[in-house]
């Protein structure tokens, strides 16, 4: 029972004060709760945010895994890399490859040749320089009786063809000199290869050291020593690289690099490439620094033998392309690979054939990502290799161009395939934006004119690889030697080069063309037209 003494209004009262109290509590804990909740919902979002950058991290990283693993598998199998750059990986598999796929056609076969080929030998001379008599035999090559006794069978023949033993002619000449009557100067005789009171060596020990350089990439120093074990003379290694320099001397003075150029200028197709090579000093600018850029060897040629042309250039930027001058005059068909420096010839030309072994090798990369998801990529490899079929069969039969229906029914397959290699790799993501996969379907359609040209004139090559084998020259030198040391001595070698294969190519003897330009009469190319 309520205290009587405590009134019924101090009770109200009493009440009205905790449930304000419990008002209050309940608006500081609504509040407590609030901040709470906004604490949360900041972290949750944060959270949120950060699980988006790591997922979207972790997709890059991907990609760069994924882009990392294709580069680690590229070789010359499926990209432009040159089995001289290709990882040990690489060329240990084609190995393998190539030894287990010779065991599986071979296994049976007996080494040497086989029954039926036709082996090379030599034919007898029907007027040998000397005849020699052979001491008869002594014992039969049965039973091994005495054969002194023995009765006349007749005569066999045997021919046998050798060098004669090399022998180092030292020719002293007397120059007589004789006294000007009019001027009184005294004029002295001169003969070839010959320099009043000094000793020089002849036109047949300089054709050897230029061989053995640029023929055999052998250095000087070892050129030196295979000429003295050869035939017994001590040059010096001095003289090996002054032969050398002598020759491109000589050209350089007769025009030679003009000459070709106007050559080249005339043919109806040419192949052009180039190739890293080092320089031990570069080239320099006017103000004496290093010119920017990797030095590098240019070859334009015919894409038959004919005519091959090397020259230096301090980088591989359009502008060093532009000031070699090679194609400068040039309206023909050039066969090149799709670097970006070439490209700018393109509106002086008739036509550009892309290097579609380059294609091949690209494509074969993409494939290489996913066979399923890139089998555009196969086929479009497979059209290719058929168009290269119908136009070798086209030309062995005598034809100039590829049956019609043919050649519009493998383009509607190679058109369909390129944009579906497009549309199935657009939105395909890739570490630095576009897949390679449509990186590459957009290049095979943008210059599918490019692409075909070989189909519609058979006078130009589906590859440049005449232009990729002539620069194996420039790369097995520097393979055995390692380097050039200046840019002279590598624009000698050049023109050395340029001018031994293409006069080979005319038919020329290596060793006459030494001595040709040696004695200041080098042959020159000629346009076909003045050939003609």
């Amino acid at each position: 029972m309520a205290d009587p003494s405590v009134s019924l209004e101090s009770r109200v009262r009493a009440a009205e004060e905790r449930v304000g109290a419990l008002a209050e509590e309940n608006r500081r804990l609504a509040e407590t709760n609030g901040r709470l909740r906004r604490v949360i919902q900041d972290m949750a979002e944060r959270h949120e945010v950060e699980l988006a950058a790591e997922r979207a991290a972790r997709e890059r990283l991907e990609l760069q895994v994924a882009e990392l693993a294709r580069r680690v598998g590229m070789d010359s199998s499926n990209s432009s890399t040159p089995p001289s750059k290709e990882p040990l990986a690489a060329k240990e598999k084609r190995k393998a490859t190539r030894a287990a796929s010779q065991r599986v056609r071979s296994k049976d076969r007996k080494p040497g040749g086989q029954p039926g080929r036709d082996g090379a030998r030599l034919a007898p001379a029907d007027d040998p320089d000397r005849t020699e008599t052979a001491v008869p035999p002594a014992e039969c090559s049965s039973c091994r009786a005495d054969l002194s006794g023995g009765r006349d069978a007749g005569a066999g023949w045997a021919q046998v063809w050798d060098l004669l033993p090399a022998v180092l002619e030292k020719v002293h000449w007397v120059l007589p000199r004789r006294r000007c009557g009019c001027c009184g100067k005294v004029t002295t005789a001169s003969v070839p290869f010959a320099r009043p009171g000094c000793v020089t060596y002849g036109p047949h020990l300089n054709g050897a050291a230029v061989l053995l350089v640029s023929e055999g990439n052998v250095p000087v120093e070892r050129a030196a020593a295979l000429i003295d074990g050869l035939v017994g003379v001590a040059v010096s290694s001095g003289f090996v690289a002054r032969a050398n320099a002598r020759l491109g001397e000589r050209l350089d003075a007769a025009g030679f690099d003009a000459a070709m150029r106007k050559a080249l200028a005339a043919e109806p197709v040419l192949c052009a490439d180039e190739t890293p090579v080092n320089l031990w000093h570069k080239d320099r600018g006017a103000d004496g620094a290093e010119l920017a850029g990797s030095p590098h060897v240019v070859t334009v040629r015919t894409p038959a033998p004919g005519l091959v042309w090397y020259a230096p250039v301090h980088s591989r930027s359009s502008k060093a392309l532009k000031d070699l001058g090679v194609l400068d005059g040039f309206t023909g068909h050039l066969v090149r690979d799709d670097y970006s420096g070439w490209a700018q010839f393109d509106a002086q030309l008739a036509g550009v054939q892309q290097c579609l072994a380059h294609m091949i090798r690209h494509l074969q990369g993409v494939w290489d990502l996913h066979h399923d998801e890139q089998r555009w990529a196969r086929r479009v490899q497979d059209v290719l290799r058929e168009a290269h079929t119908a136009v070798t069969t086209a030309t062995a039969a005598g034809d100039d161009h590829l049956d019609p229906d043919l050649l519009t029914a493998l383009r509607a397959r190679y058109d369909k395939d390129v944009e579906w290699g497009r549309i199935t790799n657009r939105c395909r993501d890739w570490h630095d934006g576009n897949h390679p996969g449509h990186k590459l379907a957009r290049r095979l359609a943008d210059k599918a004119d490019q692409v075909w040209l070989f189909t519609k004139n058979f006078a130009v090559p589906w590859t440049n690889n005449p232009a990729e084998q002539a620069l194996r020259g420039p790369k097995r030198h520097q393979a055995v030697s390692g380097y050039w040391h200046r840019p002279a001595t590598l624009g000698a070698y050049c023109r050395v080069r340029s001018y031994l294969v293409s006069a080979r190519d005319h038919g020329i003897r290596a060793l006459d063309a030494i001595h040709d330009a040696l004695a200041g009469r080098p042959w020159l190319p000629t346009p076909v037209a003045t050939a003609a």
